[in-house]
């Protein structure tokens, strides 16, 4: 990072039109009109799941469920045109978390969610196969009710153990041994500690690497050879950051916090000895990129990174081997990529100009070398996404741009809707960012129905720039989406974070309402709106209809959190995955302390406010979820059929806190379309008003 003058990073990739892709990939989707949009061509599983090229460049793998029920993993030789091997397909798991161990060895994990995101599917496991398709065994154990067959599960480590870093391979070198972090239950109660292994791949073998850890460790940083620099530990409600450079032979604290903030973050180490870290930044307090000086022991003042409106959200890219910076990897509304180096800003450049509109995320190799290839992943707001290698100098016979795969098979993005980004003012005056999702066909100057979809967490960011499932299906059901990111979402700044501090059901909740009436001022939102939303997402659907209900007919709560006193003080009989140092310290100063703010959460729960949700309302529930149990649907569901009013309810054996099957999503989707067809059909508002009342 050396010499980096940066770029204000204002660009904003969601207001850019977007010309419909001309696309090298050989299977082109045939055009499909709007209205004949299966719902099976949103919900289904993606065709590829994962694809990365091998440290040389010459081969690619990649993940695809195409011609299966499972993810399995196949190797292109990139040599040999057509040359295809699968070296990993299971039966009952599907291949996730591929890495190159070398050019001739992956490792990768295996999940199985055959039966719901809530089944207890246990650990992934860690396997390790040939590029050719032989030696595939277990290192580390998945736990599960039936382990893979043939992987040799009962000579490798307990379930217990997980990948904490992969060395890059080196000219010269073997790279058999990898670090892994065996968990360990912490003394306070709260996540697992992470004791550091080194693993021979060979053996199966272990050792300590006498990386002599604080204590509490949770998390680790390493450079590209796999030495840690960074360890993040907790004691209770307390976070700290230590570092150990290439001369020390200590660790030494470089900040300690709470569990919900702290002072900076470190984020990257490169090989030279250099840490990276973020900060707040200006009176929004945007989390910017800066060095960290060892000198001062301190943040540098100088910022490298500061996205205007925006959280620095990315990452450093490294040259692999050397572990030098060659560019910056930047999400504001859209990903950019800002590259130092001159090799791959060119190839970026080409690639920018062949696909138009568009984010083209390229991964290098052997860059700079006359063998040199690069991957891109080109994708937008109406594409989930192709694959398309790129050789500066093909050989006779190959393509200089060749097509790979896309991502969702027969998926036409020219069906599909336009995404775009604005920042609006709440009523109170704070900047508020809002997603619009536009579906074609309105006539210009027409307002369209509305669903107004919130997002869950809800401290995250809610959205990007990118083809998302659930928006794109109701915008080609005719629906105008609106995703705001009211105030508690995270990434666009401290300030807007900490302004939903106890304001559940509050202010965010009239942060959602002005996005709707803003749209309905613009003229783009008719006065046909419902609400709808997952998680935190799903109780501010419920909140919605008790504080906005003039402004929507309906409303769709999934996973919903109905019971506010439940959620922050837990019960007995009732479990969940909520850990005591989250209800003890975070939950308080987030939602409320469930004694000095009794009167906050009574006034502000769902299921105490019941009597005031009139309007037609859809619950949907999974029946193993731990993160917001069962008892939150039936409770409420009981209390509005003592009113009266069953709501359409669904339950999902099996699936947790999302849906994992897609046979669930495929059914959840149909619902829900037939049910906002129904209350978002009729033109006359007092219809739907007196559809609403008792």
């Amino acid at each position: 990072m050396q010499g980096l003058v940066w770029v204000w990073l204002g660009t904003s990739l969601g207001a850019l039109a977007q010309p419909t892709l001309v696309t090298p990939v050989a299977a082109v989707a045939q055009a499909q009109t709007q209205a004949a949009l299966p719902v099976e061509a949103f919900f289904r599983d993606a065709d590829v799941g994962e694809a990365l090229l091998s440290p040389s460049g010459k081969r690619l793998a990649l993940t695809t469920a195409q011609g299966g029920k499972r993810y399995a993993l196949f190797v292109y030789d990139l040599t040999t045109p057509g040359q295809v091997i699968q070296v990993a397909n299971f039966s009952n798991a599907d291949v996730r978390g591929v890495t190159w161990l070398d050019d001739a060895r992956l490792l990768f994990s295996a999940l199985d969610y055959s039966e719901g995101s809530g089944t207890p599917n246990g650990a992934p496991g860690l396997f390790i196969v040939g590029a050719d398709g032989n030696g595939l065994r277990a290192l580390i154990n998945r736990k599960a009710a039936r382990v893979v067959a043939g992987s040799g599960a009962s000579r490798a480590l307990d379930w217990n153990h997980m990948v904490l870093s992969v060395p890059f391979p080196r000219a010269g070198e073997a790279n058999d041994e990898i670090i892994i972090g065996k968990l360990q239950a912490s003394a306070d109660g709260g996540a697992p500690n992470v004791v550091p292994l080194v693993l021979n791949v060979n053996t199966g073998r272990t050792h300590n690497p006498g990386f002599n850890a604080p204590r509490g460790a949770l998390a680790w940083k390493f450079n590209s050879k796999s030495e840690p620099r960074v360890v993040f530990t907790q004691d209770g409600n307390k976070r700290a950051a230590y570092w150990r450079g290439p001369a020390d032979t200590e660790w030494r604290k470089l900040v300690e916090g709470d569990l919900i903030s702290m002072p900076f973050t470190p984020h990257t180490v490169d090989d030279a000895g250099n840490l990276y870290v973020t900060r707040n930044e200006g009176p929004d307090g945007t989390r910017a990129l800066v060095r960290y000086d060892f000198a001062t022991n301190a943040p540098a003042a100088k910022v490298l990174v500061a996205p205007a409106g925006f959280d620095f959200s990315g990452s450093l890219i490294l040259e692999r081997g050397s572990g030098e910076a060659q560019g910056v990897r930047v999400v504001t509304d859209a990903e950019t990529t800002v590259w130092l180096d001159e090799t791959r800003k060119h190839i970026q450049t080409l690639a920018d100009e062949k696909f138009p509109g568009r984010v083209n995320r390229i991964s290098c190799r052997q860059c700079g070398q006359p063998d040199a290839i690069a991957m891109v992943w080109s994708y937008s707001d109406r594409d989930p996404g192709r694959l398309v290698l790129y050789r500066p100098n093909p050989a006779p016979g190959q393509a200089q741009w060749q097509g790979i795969a896309a991502v969702r098979a027969g998926l036409d993005p020219s069906a599909m809707a336009r995404v775009g980004f604005q920042r609006i003012q709440a009523r109170d005056g704070r900047d508020l960012p809002v997603w619009i999702t536009s579906p074609q066909g309105v006539a210009s100057g027409k307002p369209a129905p509305t669903v107004v979809l919130v997002h869950g967490g809800p401290w995250v960011r809610g959205n990007t720039w990118h083809w998302e499932p659930m928006a794109q299906f109701l915008a080609s059901r005719g629906y105008l989406v609106i995703e705001p990111e009211f105030r508690g979402s995270a990434g666009y700044g401290d300030a807007h974070f900490k302004a939903g501090w106890k304001q559940w059901g509050q202010t965010m909740q009239d942060d959602v309402a002005d996005a709707l009436l803003w749209a309905q001022k613009q003229g783009i939102a008719s006065d046909r709106a419902c609400i709808a939303g997952a998680s935190y997402g799903g109780y501010s659907t419920l909140m919605g209809l008790v504080r906005h209900p003039g402004l929507y007919r309906c409303g769709v709560a999934w996973a919903a959190v109905t019971d506010l006193q439940l959620y922050v003080s837990g019960s007995w009989w009732i479990g969940d995955d909520i850990s005591e140092l989250g209800r003890k310290y975070s939950l308080p100063e987030l939602v409320g302390s469930a004694d000095a703010d009794a009167d906050l959460i009574a006034k502000n729960s769902p299921i105490l406010l019941a009597s005031q949700i009139k309007a037609p309302l859809m619950l949907a529930f999974g029946e193993a979820d731990l993160r917001v149990p069962l008892a939150h649907g039936t409770r409420l569901r009981e209390a509005l059929q003592k009113l009266g009013r069953d709501p359409e309810w669904i339950t999902y054996p099996g699936e947790g806190h999302g849906w994992a099957k897609p046979e669930t999503r495929l059914d959840f989707a149909k619902r829900v379309e037939q049910f906002l067809a129904k209350h978002l059909a009729a033109a006359d508002p007092a219809s739907a008003s007196a559809a609403a009342k008792p």
